[in-house]
């Protein structure tokens, strides 16, 4: 071990490296478990919306609106004895609709 002390990474906010370099060692082994937790946690969280991200990229059916989100259904309703699809999601505690288009005597 060196009796020189470390140098800080260029990167780092001066009051940060003096705030740092007035900290008792105890403080500083905190510290540095807390900088692991939040790091690992971070890249979690990036990586989770990425993967989510990518999911509902892949997941969305080509003819899905933009303002339907890619966790709708597809529902056939009844109205005047003819059918209609409509796009059917939850909001929260509401069941939204979207009108598609209608059903082909063929299906």
């Amino acid at each position: 071990m060196s009796y020189e002390p470390p140098t800080p990474p260029a990167g780092l906010p001066t009051e940060l490296v003096e705030t740092l370099n007035e900290s008792p060692p105890e403080q500083l082994r905190e510290v540095s478990r807390y900088a692991e937790e939040l790091a690992e946690h971070i890249e979690r969280k990036t990586r989770l919306e990425a993967e989510s991200d990518k999911d509902n990229v892949d997941d969305r059916p080509e003819d899905l609106p933009d303002d339907v989100p890619a966790k709708a259904t597809i529902t056939i309703k009844e109205i005047n004895d003819n059918r209609y699809y409509y796009w059917q999601w939850r909001d929260g505690e509401k069941i939204r609709s979207q009108y598609k288009g209608p059903v082909s005597p063929d299906d």
